[in-house]
């Protein structure tokens, strides 16, 4: 089983000595007051992750051995928040669901103005923060002496595990010690990852040497080229570009790096602060000495929520207990308001004392206000960090095992479309579904890649099994007449097959195929494998030449899987211009204006400061690279997206410290090519 501490435990050598955690506090100086101090009301715990597939293994485990009567998931209270207070009483006003996303959407068009829509914002600004619903806490656990039931009523939800009708704060104000039994996909794609190079390579790979990865040439090749698609929390736009900026290719960029992309360090400009100062180390002062001092390392900006503690007790003299109650409390996670009023007086009278101009303390509490609620504890960071260099190794040396990994994992930034480029892009040559080859997830051999049966639209899964149950005990099948003599499958889920080309191994094309099919099964919805003691001779029938046309496989695929596989986006368009050049062209290009062609990846929406919504976006070009787009007020609200799809740019190719993007004048989505099935 693959597990991680992603909290402040890794603050502790203890934690470091026992393996709860590949985080070397000492390399790091960390502080264990973050973790534990006289002070801390509420008691300490790790935050340990699992792969999302042995989540439920780790509560089952935890119920049986506890005892249901003492065990039970945390509750937790949702509040009424600005989208969802609009969608409410949208609701309750009796909007359509269209008119209800455009309103939550661009709450300021408009076009959104009238009577009904004025109300729901009046009543909306009243009722921020009021409880809406009883919800299930992310992953806490409680485990008691007691019956839990002897302090709560308890509810039973789908999922089988009852769960308290009251929230941590509670629970922590009763004397519980929550545990939390987390999960993500980015330990599954590690874990599989490991799984598959042994099947396919026969290599074993220690994903705990990470200090051996930190040191790895190609890994800090592929940080710095920000070459991380499929890669844990580095993979998105923002991060891939933060990374390139900051030409990161070292362990203690990279903590900082998944620490400044935070909202609160971006928000408050010290993002770009920090990255400016990192280009530029002997060109900036330092507030006050302490700042030298203590954070060096970061240039002067607090990036990590230990950076608050440090100022706080070196800047301002509160002492570390103290110092962690005030960055608990402006983490939302301290709810003792007068505590916290008094921290934060004994902060401005202390920095007044040491003679501080007030418009230094001020500009220090601003900082350290600013990020507080959203920036990561440096070991946070540091255990994301380690995670991204497994990550690294693992695409570094066996890129196809490990994006093979990251498409049965279902979890990423981007569609499985995108991990699907990405795994040609690096080698693999990917194959449709195939009846004899394919597993129900995807599986690889060699660099052959087959997409697995779960993949394809409308196939039940009891299908998939009773073909692979099938497969696995009597063989390959022969033909189709052999399989559907052997296979339990109905005409229906035949034809998503064959459509899918799953039965190409027989050398016949899809439209006899269905032919045959349609003979053999009728109009049957079902048929049971029949054993057979002597085969009857086959009746053979001539059918006409029935021409077989690569764009109706190419709509066939998109219908049935999502995506096109045997053809790219770019292949189905009307035109074929592919733009007037390619990525990787852009940085000798800076400062011109030009066209290009993209594939829609994503897409981030922002408000400007007159509140007016801007886009930055992601696309892919003919030869599968990515490419960035800032689309400002007036070049959107005139070219708007127009969904998912290739897209034809004209903009300026602008540059920031190596990192190109293309600001765009105009936009215009491009036709494909007619579906000639209809």
């Amino acid at each position: 089983m693959c597990i991680r501490d992603r909290g402040s435990g890794a603050n502790s050598v203890v934690a470091y000595c026992l393996k709860i955690t590949d985080v070397d506090p000492i390399e790091l100086d960390l502080y264990f007051e973050r973790f534990i101090n006289p002070k801390r009301t509420s008691p300490p715990d790790f935050d340990i992750d699992y792969s999302w597939k042995e989540r439920d293994e780790v509560l089952d485990y935890l119920f049986k051995r506890y005892g249901e009567k003492h065990t039970s998931l945390l509750g937790t209270i949702s509040t009424f928040r600005d989208r969802s207070i609009v969608r409410e009483l949208g609701k309750v006003y009796g909007l359509p669901k269209s008119e209800i996303d455009h309103l939550v959407q661009y709450p300021d068009d408009m076009m959104n103005r009238s009577q009904i829509t004025e109300k729901i914002m009046y009543i909306g600004h009243k009722i921020i923060d009021f409880p809406n619903q009883r919800s299930i806490h992310a992953g806490g656990v409680l485990i008691s002496e007691e019956p839990i039931s002897s302090y709560t009523a308890l509810d039973m939800p789908p999922k089988g595990f009852q769960t308290t009708q009251w929230d941590m704060y509670v629970a922590e104000e009763i004397g519980f010690e929550k545990l939390d039994i987390l999960s993500q996909r980015g330990i599954g794609h590690i874990k599989e990852c490991v799984e598959i190079v042994l099947d396919n390579q026969k290599r074993r790979i220690d994903v705990h040497d990470v200090e051996a990865f930190k040191k790895d040439p190609k890994v800090k090749a592929q940080l710095k080229r920000g070459e991380t698609n499929g890669c844990f929390y580095i993979e998105s736009p923002a991060m891939r570009g933060l990374l390139k900026k900051l030409h990161c290719d070292n362990y203690i960029s990279l903590v900082a790096a998944s620490s400044i992309i935070r909202p609160g360090v971006a928000k408050s400009g010290m993002m770009r602060e920090y990255i400016w100062r990192f280009h530029h180390p002997g060109e900036f002062e330092y507030i006050h000495p302490v700042m030298e001092e203590q954070l060096s390392e970061t240039f002067g900006v607090m990036v990590y929520q230990e950076d608050v503690i440090k100022i706080c007790h070196h800047f301002a003299g509160l002492d570390l207990a103290d110092a962690d109650v005030l960055r608990r409390a402006m983490s939302g996670k301290f709810r003792s308001k007068t505590e916290f009023k008094r921290i934060a007086a004994r902060y401005f009278e202390n920095c007044r004392e040491r003679g501080y101009p007030d418009e230094m303390a001020r500009e220090v509490w601003r900082q350290i206000e600013s990020f507080a609620g959203y920036s990561f504890s440096k070991a946070h960071s540091a255990s994301y960090a380690v995670e991204s260099f497994q990550s690294l190794y693992l695409k570094s040396h066996f890129p196809l095992e490990f994006m093979v990994a990251v498409i049965n994992n279902f979890g990423g930034f981007y569609r499985t479309w995108v991990y699907v480029n990405e795994a040609r892009r690096c080698g693999a040559i990917i194959n449709l579904p195939c009846i004899n080859l394919s597993q129900y997830k995807t599986s690889i051999r060699g660099k052959d890649v087959y997409l697995g049966f779960v993949h394809i639209a409308n196939l039940e899964s009891k299908v998939i099994s009773a073909v692979l149950g099938e497969r696995e005990q009597n063989g390959p099948f022969k033909s189709l007449e052999d399989f559907t003599s052997r296979a339990s499958i109905g005409i229906e889920q035949l034809v998503i097959l064959i459509r899918c080309n799953a039965f190409r191994f027989t050398g016949k094309g899809k439209k006899v195929l269905l032919w045959e099919a349609h003979m053999q099964l009728g109009k049957s919805t079902k048929t049971r494998p029949e054993k057979k003691l002597f085969q009857s001779p086959k009746k053979e029938f001539t059918l006409p030449y029935l021409e077989e046309d690569g764009l109706e496989d190419a709509y066939d695929e998109i219908e049935l899987l999502g995506f096109p596989v045997t053809v790219t986006a770019f292949d189905l368009l009307k035109t074929s211009f592919r733009g007037a050049l390619m990525s990787q062209d852009l940085m000798k290009q800076v400062g011109k204006t030009i066209r290009m062609v993209g594939n829609l990846v994503a897409i981030k929406n922002v408000k400007t400061v007159k509140k007016e919504w801007m886009h930055f976006a992601t696309f892919l070009d003919a030869r599968g690279e990515f490419f960035d787009t800032v689309h400002f007020p007036k070049s959107l609200q005139n070219y708007p997206f127009r969904g998912y799809g290739v897209y034809l740019i004209l903009g300026e190719i602008t540059e920031e410290l190596g990192f190109p993007s293309i600001t765009v004048e105009k936009m215009a989505k491009l036709p494909w090519q007619s579906d000639p099935r209809y």
